[in-house]
């Protein structure tokens, strides 16, 4: 396959574009590489074209970039197809998804993969990912989409159970991005690092954590990990975000046996334990940041201002190579040189302890035949009970969406860990409902309530 063509869905989001852009630009096989941004807003539209510009030109490589305001139109004749756009944006849609909560004494901290807000995400975005498949199965068919939207195992899962045929990888930069994290505390190079890892988004486990010695035997790390966190030593000031140790994560290390690969402030939100009414000496024992994906947005949104501005009058832009898996996929795919990435996949017995069709993230062999993944059948019975609990309400979700039934919504935030665990039945559907209401035309048409359904 000669010069590549990668269409990005949600080209607006500028930085990301960059760095996926820059990586593939700066992979011999991809020089020449077409390149195609699409997004509805016109202004992020036209700085994403200036940055993906400057790239090339800084680079000295041989690629193309064109704009497009027309979806169908950008698809057509695609290889692969990078999906980065966020419904409804932060503002009103995430402000809502945290501030609707609030008036219930239910507290978030990310709102994005579950939990309430997770959940209201998910009816907002699926339905624009099913117009993509539309549109692939007419002019892309064969292509391939990488998708980085949130919530990803709602959408790898309502992907795979109305278009089956279409060939899909979720991405997220967790379990590489743990890897060095966990390095950083044990101060250890993380390239003598070994690990496997298998789960759902946001709650994979590595299923062993080892470092490679002179001798090239490999030694067990999580006695280390269990000992520094014990001692106090564990964890370091997040390398991320200061504002987030990773406290929750290396607890939770001394109730399973094993660490989880999505950040602490997400996984505060996944289970029941952390986050309580009440119960302040939990926030403050494990440092847990309420409103922390409102308060990203605002400095993101502020940093993208910055950036652009600077790309504008720069001549040339610095290009680093970022952990996203995007690039190494398409060179594989592309050259045929293998390599193994996490992706999250429709679930075709790949951990038959999980639901056949539900989206699992587990090593995947990427080659000229495309992504293999594969079979992973010894995660410990009680990573799968809590995983379970996650895939709850994900099902309820994605049956929301397949049916048409809004009732679903209501049951999926019923099985919520955290929704259960702080509101009555009488409080959830009410929260349901004042969001449904709030959201109004962000959502599809039969998830759509007035005030006077509610009054009703």
């Amino acid at each position: 396959m000669a010069n590549p063509k990668i269409t990005f869905i949600g080209a607006g989001s500028s930085v990301f574009m960059k760095n996926i852009v820059g990586d593939v630009l700066q992979r011999p096989a991809l020089a020449g590489a077409e390149i195609r941004l699409m997004d509805i807003n016109p202004q992020r539209l036209e700085e994403s074209e200036i940055i993906a510009g400057k790239l090339i030109q800084s680079l000295g490589v041989p690629a193309t970039v064109t704009t497009y305001s027309n979806q169908k139109a950008a698809l057509a004749g695609a290889n692969f197809v990078v999906v980065c756009f966020q419904i409804g944006g932060y503002d009103p849609c995430t402000i809502t998804d945290f501030e609707v909560p609030k008036k219930y004494n239910l507290r978030q901290t990310i709102a994005d993969t579950l939990g309430i807000g997770g959940i209201m995400r998910g009816i907002r975005t699926v339905p624009h990912l099913w117009s993509i498949c539309d549109d692939m199965l007419e002019v892309c068919p064969d292509a391939i989409m990488l998708q980085y939207v949130n919530p990803m195992a709602i959408n790898t899962w309502a992907i795979g159970a109305k278009y089956p045929t279409i060939k899909q990888v979720g991405l997220c930069h967790s379990v590489q991005g743990t890897a060095y994290e966990l390095a950083r505390d044990l101060e250890i190079p993380v390239d003598t690092l070994r690990y496997r890892a298998a789960g759902i988004n946001h709650m994979a486990f590595y299923l062993n954590f080892e470092q490679r010695q002179a001798d090239g035997s490999y030694k067990n790390l999580y006695p280390d990990l269990v000992k520094g966190y014990r001692e106090g030593r564990f964890p370091k000031p997040s390398h991320w975000n200061a504002r987030c140790p990773n406290k929750v994560r290396y607890e939770m290390l001394t109730r399973l046996g094993h660490f989880v690969t999505e950040s602490s402030e997400h996984f505060a939100e996944y289970t029941p334990y952390f986050i309580k009414e009440g119960r302040e000496d939990l926030i403050e024992k494990f440092g847990i940041p309420l409103d922390e994906y409102p308060k990203r947005c605002v400095e993101q949104i502020a940093r993208w201002k910055k950036e652009a501005e600077t790309y504008k009058t720069a001549n040339t832009i610095e290009v680093k190579e970022s952990h996203e898996y995007a690039s190494e996929i398409v060179n594989s795919v592309v050259t045929g040189q293998p390599s193994v990435i996490y992706g999250n996949i429709v679930n075709k017995g790949y951990i038959p302890q999980l639901p056949a069709g539900c989206a699992v993230e587990v090593p995947t062999l990427v080659d000229s035949n495309g992504l293999q993944p594969t079979v992973v059948t010894d995660i410990p019975p009680q990573l799968i009970g809590l995983i379970r609990t996650n895939v709850n309400v994900q099902e309820l979700t994605v049956a929301a969406l397949l049916t048409e039934n809004r009732e679903h919504i209501y049951h999926a935030a019923m099985l919520d860990p955290h929704t259960a665990a702080e509101l009555d039945l009488e409080q959830i559907w009410d929260l349901v409902d004042d969001l449904l209401i709030a959201h109004g035309e962000w959502l599809p048409e039969w998830a759509r309530m007035s005030s006077k359904q509610k009054v009703a």
